[in-house]
């Protein structure tokens, strides 16, 4: 599980989600990326489970980039307890991920096998999610 080693703070605000990603947004290391087309957090099971379908498809072979860090704590009430008396404990991470993100990169694979590879990784998170491809890639056989 992604976590961060220490943070700064327990407990942070929720934030704002709005508008579309400035930075993270073009593909940095890898040929094909998987883009967010929609803000959300995204829980570190989540990414764990995208990463685990990404390397399952790939039979270990190419490599993969997480571009996403749970870095925010969110926090949840126990069940049963009326409204007030404070914020409730730390429950887990989050990560921040605004529309246009990109949030897995891959390299080292066919065009075919990246593909099929980033929409099974789409279908674990609750993003809606966009395949791309770095402008400059030419398929090499």
């Amino acid at each position: 599980m992604l976590l961060p080693k220490r943070t700064k703070f327990r407990k942070q605000f929720k934030g704002k989600m709005k508008g579309l990603a400035q930075r993270g947004n073009k593909i940095a290391f890898g040929s094909f990326g998987l883009k967010s087309l929609e803000s959300s957090w995204i829980t570190n099971r989540q990414i764990e489970a995208a990463r685990i379908a990404v390397t399952r498809f790939m039979k270990r072979e190419g490599q993969v980039w997480i571009k996403i860090f749970p870095d925010k704590p969110f926090t949840r009430k126990p069940a049963e307890v009326r409204m007030g008396k404070g914020k409730g404990n730390p429950e887990g991470f989050v990560a921040v991920v605004k529309a246009g993100m990109l949030m897995f990169e891959i390299d080292g694979v066919s065009t075919e096998v990246a593909m099929e590879a980033l929409r099974l990784a789409a279908q674990k998170l609750p993003v809606k999610c966009k395949i791309v491809t770095r402008y400059d890639y030419v398929e090499t056989n």
